[in-house]
């Protein structure tokens, strides 16, 4: 008899992650630190959760399917020879800056697509219902080109491995601060891919797009739904977003699955942005995300986690609610003593005591009306454009 589904699968190795070095933003503490939160709080002990290590590299001829062959080749070629990463023709694949080569790197960009390809494949073929990968949800990756901290775009491995199992249609949402713009692209001309973005609008923050006109390719019009929000917006603009754009597209839409990528970039300790969010908000994302899974598509949701740039603040408290969240394993109450004597001796200087525990940022009355309007005409501005579409409510 076979084995029921887990509730939720959560596949990670301490071993994952992009290891760009020196002062890089990418720092592996976020997703280590997420994991040892959600085995301290009793979260991988719950009913129906399973653990499973991340699988070794995914071969070439797998990442094919995805990655144009010439752009594997060049990044096989500058991790084995990282200084060979000077030569100009590097920077047509994306090497260089912000992505230094190193010794190894496509094997570790190659492991976390096999680990969100694991993930994807479980609740693909129903062997859970949902299932997190931490270190996963690098977004901005093009098929033949490196881009902005990532190497290969492991969304859209999660993606493909959806399809490969059995989904037909799959709905992408993207909560990172910023705008996903590999993803998009990559699916914008089709039509069984929804590929829906709630970020800081490009006109003040890396990819630079994003705007609620990208509404589709020309064979799959309304399959791209963006929401950019301005600087400063904060929670109320997230949420507002979620019920005015994510929720009701997703539903029309109709998916088979979701893949969720749950950046919490938009943290207002966060180095790389200006949204302004604080801890309060993201159990209330999750929940919608999960409500949305489960109203569309019973509950298959692939979670991967994404940006998120204090690497002791937002993410591992924001990723271990997720999984709770997934689990139906509620926490309440202060954060384990024992994970904060693991968080202070990776390096955090003040672990927080509880799970929502937030300063939150200095207030200014000014800038926040004004971030309120502008994010309201922003989302007025992506309803007019999706309503073409989709049945939506005005704004």
């Amino acid at each position: 008899m076979d084995a029921p589904p887990a509730r939720l699968l959560v596949v990670h190795d301490d071993a994952l992650g992009m290891r760009f070095g020196g002062d890089h933003p990418t720092d592996p503490r976020r997703h280590r630190l997420a994991v040892a939160l959600c085995r301290e709080a009793g979260i991988l002990a719950a009913e129906g959760v399973a653990f499973d290590g991340a699988p070794g590299p995914m071969p070439d001829e797998e990442l094919a399917r995805t990655f144009a062959p010439a752009f594997i080749r060049a990044v096989r070629r500058y991790s084995a020879r990282p200084v060979l990463a000077a030569e100009p023709e590097a920077r047509q694949w994306g090497i260089g800056g912000d992505l230094t080569p190193y010794a190894g790197m496509h094997e570790d960009s190659a492991r976390a697509c096999a680990a969100c390809a694991a993930a994807a494949d479980a609740v693909g073929r129903g062997r859970a219902r949902a299932a997190l990968v931490p270190a996963g949800g690098a977004h901005h990756g093009l098929a033949n080109r490196a881009w902005g901290f990532g190497i290969y775009n492991e969304t859209a491995v999660a993606i493909r491995a959806l399809r490969d199992a059995g989904a037909r249609r799959v709905a992408y949402v993207d909560l990172d601060v910023h705008h996903g713009n590999g993803t998009q692209w990559m699916f914008y001309d089709d039509p069984d891919v929804l590929t829906v973005s709630v970020h800081e609008s490009g006109r003040h923050l890396f990819p630079g797009s994003g705007f609620a006109a990208e509404t589709g390719g020309a064979a799959a019009r309304g399959s791209s739904a963006n929401v950019a929000l301005p600087p400063f917006a904060g929670d109320d603009a997230y949420r507002r977003a979620m019920e005015a754009v994510v929720v009701p597209v997703v539903r029309a839409f109709g998916p088979d699955a979701i893949v969720a990528q749950c950046g919490v970039d938009h943290h207002h300790a966060d180095p790389l942005s200006h949204m302004l969010t604080t801890m309060p908000l993201y159990p209330e994302l999750w929940r919608a995300l999960r409500e949305l899974a489960d109203a569309t598509c019973g509950g298959r949701i692939v979670a991967l986690g994404g940006g998120g740039y204090d690497p002791c603040t937002a993410p591992p408290r924001a990723w271990a609610l997720l999984a709770a969240e997934l689990a139906g394993a509620p926490v309440a109450g202060p954060v384990p003593a024992s994970w904060r004597a693991l968080a202070a001796a990776a390096g955090c200087p003040e672990p927080a005591a509880r799970w929502l525990e937030d300063r939150g940022p200095a207030p200014d009355p000014g800038r926040d009306r004004r971030a309120a309007a502008e994010a309201e005409a922003a989302i007025a501005l992506s309803v007019a454009a999706l309503s073409r579409f989709w049945p939506l409510a005005s704004a």
